[in-house]
Formats: C-alpha cells, sequence, structure tokens
C-alpha cells in the first residue's frame, strides 16, 4: 500500500516510523527529516513493532512499495511514499518560499558558523592555485545538486565584495532530465537567486544503450558540451564543484582500481578547446561542510537525475560504484586513524620520485633503471 505525500503531512509525527531505504551514500545528497536508515533485508524482521505505522521510502518509490508488501505479510502495518524521495523533493521546493529566504542564505555564508568552513576555504583555493586572474569569465557549472549550488552562491558573494575584476555565467545543461528533475533545479535556482542559463542536449538519449562504460562515456559528453557552450557565452573558464573529499577518493581509488597514482587537479587546461580551462574552486572545501549548510538552510537538492539510476530497479541500493565503496573506506579508517583523509589529501603533494619505480611524464614512461648504473 502507498501513502502520498500529502497524507505524511498530516499525519502526526508520533504515530509512525519513516525509514530510508537508500544507503548512506545516497543520504549525504540528501534525506526527508526525520528518517532512518532502514535495516538490510536481512534484519528487517528486528523492526521495532510498537504499534506505529512504518512508512518507507526509496529514490522513486519501486523498492519501498515492494518492502511494504513483504514487512504487511508479516504483520506490520507498513506503507510506501508515493513516488519517493523524488516525489517528497519536488512538493517541498514548490513550497512557497519566504521573502527573505535567499537572504538568510547568503547571510550564514558570510556569518561566523560558515565563514571558515566554506568562503574562507572557497578564497584560500583561488588564491593558492591561482584559479582566477583578472578578466576571467567564469561559467559557474551546476548540475542541481548541493556541491554546485552552493559553489554558486560562493562566486556571488565574491563578486559581490571583492574588487577582482570577473564576470559570471551560471550554466545547467539538460542533458535529458525528467519534467520533475528540471523543476527541482530550476525551482531551487529561484529560491536562492542564481540566474541560471538552461542549455538542452540529447546525451542521456546517447549513452543510454552503451553497454561499456556509459557513465565515462555520459560524462566526457557533458564536459565538452559544457565547454563549447561556456565559450559561446563569452567565458574562458568552466567552474566544477567537486570537493576535498572528491579528491581523497580520487586519490584512493586511482591505486585500488585503476593501480595508478593521481589526483583530480585544481585546474586543467583543455585540450580541445583552446584557451578554454576548467577550475574547481570547492577543492579545500569539506563534503560535511557542505551538508551542514544544506541542513542548516533546510535546502533540498537532486542527487542524481540520469535514466540508469531513474530506471534501476533496485533505486542504487544493492549496486554501489567503486567511488561509494572508497568513500566507506575512508569512513572506517578514520575511526581509528583521524588524520587519514588529510594523509591521502597530502601523499600526492609530497611524492619522492627516487622511490618510485617508474612514472609518466609527457605521455613517456620513465623507469628507476634508467641511468641507474651510471649514478653513484
Amino acid at each position: 500500500m502507498e501513502i502520498t505525500y500529502e497524507e505524511l503531512k498530516m499525519m502526526n509525527a508520533e504515530n509512525y516510523s519513516l525509514y530510508d531505504m537508500r544507503n548512506e551514500g545516497d543520504r549525504d545528497y540528501g534525506f526527508i527529516p526525520g528518517s532512518h536508515i532502514f535495516p538490510q533485508e536481512e534484519n528487517a524482521a528486528f523492526l521495532p513493532y510498537n504499534g506505529k505505522k512504518i512508512v518507507l521510502y526509496c529514490a522513486h518509490g519501486t523498492i519501498s512499495a515492494s518492502a511494504a508488501e513483504r514487512l504487511r505479510a508479516r504483520g506490520y502495518d507498513a506503507y510506501s511514499l508515493k513516488g519517493g524521495y523524488l516525489e517528497w523533493l519536488n512538493r517541498e521546493t514548490m513550497k512557497e518560499t519566504p521573502p527573505d529566504f535567499c537572504e538568510k542564505a547568503e547571510q550564514s555564508i558570510r556569518s561566523k558558523k560558515f565563514r571558515v568552513s566554506l568562503m574562507s576555504r572557497f578564497i584560500k583555493a583561488i588564491k593558492q592555485y591561482k584559479l582566477l586572474s583578472a578578466g576571467d569569465r567564469v561559467a559557474v557549472c551546476i548540475s542541481g545538486g548541493k556541491d554546485s549550488m552552493l559553489m554558486a552562491k560562493l562566486f556571488q558573494e565574491l563578486h559581490r565584495y571583492t574588487d577582482f575584476e570577473f564576470g559570471l555565467e551560471f550554466l545547467v545543461m539538460d542533458p535529458g532530465y525528467t519534467r520533475a528533475n528540471r523543476m527541482a533545479i530550476e525551482m531551487n535556482a529561484r529560491r536562492l537567486n542564481v540566474p541560471i542559463k538552461i542549455f538542452e542536449t540529447d546525451i542521456f538519449d546517447a549513452v543510454y544503450e552503451v553497454e561499456k562504460s556509459p557513465c565515462y562515456l555520459c560524462a566526457r559528453m557533458r564536459r565538452g558540451y559544457l565547454y563549447n557552450f561556456a565559450r559561446q557565452c563569452g567565458c574562458n573558464k568552466i567552474a566544477l564543484g567537486h570537493h576535498y573529499d572528491d579528491v581523497i577518493e580520487t586519490i584512493l581509488m586511482g591505486m585500488l582500481y585503476g593501480a595508478q597514482i593521481q589526483t583530480m587537479m585544481p585546474k586543467l587546461k583543455s585540450s580541445n578547446f583552446e584557451g578554454m580551462e576548467l577550475i574547481r574552486p570547492m577543492y579545500l572545501i569539506r563534503e560535511e561542510d557542505i551538508k551542514a549548510w544544506r541542513d542548516y538552510n533546510e535546502l533540498h537538492f537532486i542527487q542524481c537525475a540520469c535514466k540508469f539510476t531513474q530506471n534501476c530497479s533496485d533505486c542504487g541500493e544493492e549496486h554501489l560504484s567503486k567511488r561509494r565503496e572508497t568513500k566507506e573506506l575512508i569512513r572506517m579508517i578514520k575511526k581509528n586513524h583521524p588524520d587519514v583523509e588529510k594523509c591521502i589529501f597530502k601523499s600526492v603533494e609530497n611524492v619522492n620520485l627516487e622511490t618510485i619505480i617508474a612514472y609518466k611524464s609527457g605521455g613517456v614512461k620513465h623507469s628507476f633503471l634508467d641511468g641507474y648504473e651510471e649514478s653513484k
């Protein structure tokens, strides 16, 4: 049985328990307040039975509907939230926005609560890695998630209060979003006063039938479209919302799954679009601080809006990506070694070539044996 958004809102919170069937990684992007992580299927029988209704939700309401039926067969008064988290998100973003909503969100960035963890680290990355120059015009690329939307607000703050001359364009590429996902992105942009420009592509349709590495192909195509449209808008740089945690996960993933030592660079010159550059000004910002800002301002963003997750029957519950696995591994190690994230980040700044078996430079592989016999 299903329960609608309206019915859930009308229910007294003391009369039901709300469970999220998605994994912890999905919850990092957003969740319904007051919900708990649903136990693994083999442990579901241990749900507390206290006379309360049990309401389940997943990404789109597919898996939660089946799970609710199984629980009802066991005697639980269980229901599935119709449309899942995405439907809840869309309904929440469509609610009337208080007139001072954007002002409060901006003020929180300037306040003591988030100034050091967000704005100061944003500025530090720009200065440390020389991401901006006078006269730059930056295409701030917004995917609809928490990271890119915060990046847009940080750029607005920097532009508003600095004497540094640079221009901004806020770009949203629609590669084939569902109507609900696009509406959520547009609504959040309006609520936060981000003047987005949306351009459409058919990337999702182009890669949907690809069996081998569709996500890799999709990412490459999206990057190319972003460069091209940004250049049409007069921009010489595109800014992506990758943060500190993305960097350390990339380093570890390269070692564990790619047999290589590499990192996500703070800036890159485009090899296909002359004069264009990619920058990552969120490079030093922690994901936990981004989530704290999001939750403090009661903001809700989409996670992934591609057709693969939209139609996936398990709503992402069973098939964790390598990045998700790496994130969980870091969390486990951190319990006994609190500085592990800092060590991973610093490892690619302290590479000693004299202790490296081989390395590549300019596409050429060099070995420690090169000139070894001639060395002292």
